[in-house]
């Protein structure tokens, strides 16, 4: 079967993957907000007051995030290079870059953290979205942290055109897979890996 695509369709394609996807960093993005005594987006007490923000990440965040990053990979028991760290980093900064930060602020407190990229598929012909890294501070989960950070992602992937959005977790994690059982699909896929270094 042939597809014949647009050109409209084409000239959207070569917009999302012109130069590195540069224009997908060139979003002006609104806060996703929550705010009440409750949490809106998982319907149960809050201990109190949530009033959570999430934004891109900016430089003047580098300590808070770095926390968030050192959790997130003690998390998942692995240890990277100081060098792999300060790549990530400037990767958010880097309008060539396809790898996306976005944060979850509490009055000023960074409590959780989501990076995303997009990249091309072969089964769709917009692009596809890539969460890769998802993590929030333990005294805040349970109250709709992980979910506003997947919520946004979803707004980003949306904006830029893509088809879809998906991730993948330990077999393990069995809390966090109660929140993704509620905002996405289970696809049955196994993942297989081999390190080349």
């Amino acid at each position: 079967m042939t597809l014949t695509r647009s050109s409209a369709t084409r000239s959207r394609s070569r917009r999302h993957f012109a130069l590195g996807l540069a224009v997908l960093v060139s979003w002006k993005p609104s806060a996703v907000a929550l705010r009440g005594g409750r949490s809106a987006l998982l319907g149960v007490p809050a201990a109190h007051d949530v009033s959570i923000s999430v934004r891109p990440v900016t430089r003047n965040d580098r300590a808070q995030w770095e926390e968030l990053w050192r959790g997130y990979n003690d998390f998942y028991e692995q240890t990277l290079p100081e060098a792999t760290t300060e790549m990530t980093w400037s990767r958010f900064f880097d309008a060539y870059e396809i790898i996306h930060a976005l944060v979850a602020d509490r009055s000023g407190r960074l409590v959780g953290l989501v990076h995303y990229l997009f990249h091309g598929s072969t089964s769709l012909i917009g692009p596809t979205c890539y969460l890769q890294d998802l993590f929030t501070v333990p005294d805040a989960r349970g109250q709709g942290v992980g979910r506003a950070l997947i919520e946004a992602v979803y707004g980003r992937a949306r904006d830029g055109g893509a088809e879809r959005v998906y991730w993948i977790t330990h077999e393990t994690n069995a809390t966090a897979m109660k929140l993704y059982d509620k905002v996405a699909t289970r696809s049955g896929f196994v993942v297989y890996r081999k390190d080349l270094r």
